[in-house]
């Protein structure tokens, strides 16, 4: 299988070719700071500078720093931290990655993410390999310079013109002053390469009804702290920024009037390029970093944003998972890859979705009478036994209601054991993750995560990445492939899960009517099932949606709403 891997690794690679290119020029780095609060939209800020400078002929690339000390992403909880994302190569990162392999149209691999248990881990491997050659290995300057070198190294790898480096957290905090500290040693070793943005916040109080400048004053006071004057000063806030508030800002923080640029509220996110060429922020970059702009072009860009918004006819989809209550709080970010690959899916289709979360606890408290309103169900990702009642529940309606149904790797899992229950009349089937006593374990545990599962090992430990899936010819799932990629046998697709469907089981599932639709090419791990004469119902151990992008949105999710679309009519 690792060949195989190796094979199908890159198969989603930069659809963009830039055109008039001119001499190769020294690698620029932008370092996006943020300031006031986290949230305040730093990961988008930079995919949209990044997908202004592609427009305008340059390779652009991205780079993610984390301030925790975990190793990665994998191991937090979702309503903590967000959706994991997961790497062609199989990293498991935080979510901006995704963020950036949307808005840039490319793939964004490990070598573009880091946190400070990384750097940390691999500074102090150097040191027990007696690589630092007996030196007095010191906290300065040697992890920022491991930072330092990781850019570079990422930067040359991707072969990028522009580097765009996100600090996570917010200035001030203990935890990323060794990122900015790596910030102002470039600055100093790539002079005249380097320029500094920083996002912050303007609140606007209900009880005063004014805009005010003061937290994001301070906030570049305390990146001043570090070393660091931001050029350019990205002001985040629900309206957009008037000119009395510019100039403050301008001669409270010493940038330049024309670099301090509004940064409103809008209706998409993938509004924010556009937005931010208002103010002609890419030709600003390119100046401070002594470059010309090759061309002018956000037109698919603002072609796509203008079938987004032409689309009048609403469709209602549900999402049904667990990962939604964060104290008295929603948080839609567990999920965001499925949001956004709905989104795109909507483009496509040219129609308005509103997708609703719903928890599965909901379902199983209050039965599936909340779901009739949907044209469509998704069940996405999840881990563990809470909600799983009620997300089989919800298929269960889906499945013998004809509503189209789309199950994401847990959702695939939750599609079978439903089967195995209410068409094998196995009363008891189960995931052994959820039940590790079944009599009818549809779902197991991969044979070789036992031994890692036995060590206590779980971090980046799972089945992750790109892997080929081969497709069952005469299926819907082929079918819908080849709608885009003519016939095909095998795809590439990325995955994160530790559990499988259990092979013993196999002949009696398909013998009842549930296809085993995608496989990989060894044909030993179901990769996909559906359910004959039903409009829909599909169920994937892979995540389609991590390769959705809205320039190229994913064929399963471009399906599923096009059906969601004809239930509705």
């Amino acid at each position: 299988m690792g060949k195989l891997r190796a094979d199908f690794c890159c198969n989603y690679k930069t659809t963009f070719n830039m055109a008039n290119k001119t001499k190769k020029v020294a690698t620029k780095y932008i370092f996006v700071t943020g300031g006031v609060m986290s949230g305040v939209g730093k990961g988008i800020t930079c995919s949209s500078i990044g997908r202004i400078l592609i427009g305008k002929g340059y390779d652009v690339s991205a780079i993610k720093i984390d301030p925790y000390i975990n190793v990665d992403a994998g191991t937090m909880n979702p309503t903590e931290h967000g959706e994991v994302f997961v790497t062609e190569d199989g990293d498991e990162t935080d979510q901006d990655i995704g963020n950036y392999e949307r808005f840039l149209n490319r793939n964004i691999l490990r070598d573009n993410y880091m946190t400070t248990g990384r750097v940390y881990q691999s500074v102090i491997t150097r040191e027990r390999n007696l690589e630092y050659g007996g030196k007095c290995v010191e906290v300065v300057p040697h992890i920022p310079e491991e930072v330092i070198k990781r850019i570079k190294f990422a930067a040359k790898k991707d072969k990028a013109e522009i580097m765009i480096i996100e600090i996570g957290g917010t200035v001030g905090e203990y935890q990323n002053m060794l990122f900015l500290e790596a910030a102002r040693m470039m600055q100093i070793l790539e002079k005249g390469n380097v320029a500094i943005v920083m996002v912050g916040y303007l609140p606007i109080p209900s009880m005063i009804g004014e805009m005010k400048t003061k937290p994001t004053q301070y906030a570049v006071r305390t990146l001043n702290q570090a070393g660091l004057q931001p050029d350019f000063l990205v002001c985040r806030a629900r309206r957009p920024l008037d000119e009395p508030r510019k100039r403050k800002l301008a001669i409270s923080s010493a940038v330049d009037l024309e670099n301090i640029i509004s940064a409103p509220d809008v209706s998409s996110i993938y509004d924010v390029p556009v937005n931010f060429e208002k103010d002609n922020l890419g030709d600003k970059i390119l100046k401070k970093l002594n470059l010309r702009s090759r061309r002018k072009d956000l037109l698919d860009w603002r072609k796509m944003l203008a079938r987004m918004k032409k689309a009048k006819r609403e469709i209602n989809i549900a999402m049904v998972g667990k990962y939604f209550k964060t104290g008295d709080f929603t948080l839609s970010d567990s999920y965001i890859s499925v949001i956004e690959a709905v989104k795109h899916a909507g483009v496509a289709n040219g129609v308005k979705v509103k997708l609703s979360e719903l928890n599965a606890e909901d379902v199983e408290q209050q039965g599936v009478k909340i779901l009739k309103q949907f044209d469509g169900i998704i069940v996405p990702q999840g881990w563990g036994s809470r909600g799983s009642e009620g997300k089989i529940r919800t298929i269960r309606y889906c499945r013998e209601n004809k509503v189209p149904y789309f199950g994401l790797c847990y959702g695939m899992q939750m599609a079978v054991i439903e089967f195995a229950r209410n068409v094998l009349k196995f009363k008891d089937a189960n995931s052994e993750e959820c039940d590790p006593k079944t009599k009818h374990p549809v779902i197991h545990l991969m044979e070789e995560q036992k031994a890692l599962i036995a060590k206590k090992q779980y971090g980046g430990t799972i089945r992750l990445g790109g892997w080929p899936c081969k497709l069952k010819d005469g299926t819907k799932l082929a079918k819908i492939y080849a709608k885009k990629f003519g016939k095909k046998t095998i795809v590439s697709e990325r995955h994160r899960h530790r559990y499988e469907f259990n092979n013993r089981f196999r002949q009696e599932f398909e013998k009842a009517g549930l296809t085993i639709s995608g496989t990989s090419p060894d044909n030993t791990l179901v990769e996909a099932v559906e359910i004959k004469n039903h409009p829909f119902f599909i169920g994937t151990q892979f995540h389609p949606e991590y390769i959705s992008r809205p320039l190229d949105p994913h064929p399963l999710f471009v399906e599923f709403v096009r059906v969601c679309g004809k239930n509705n009519k």
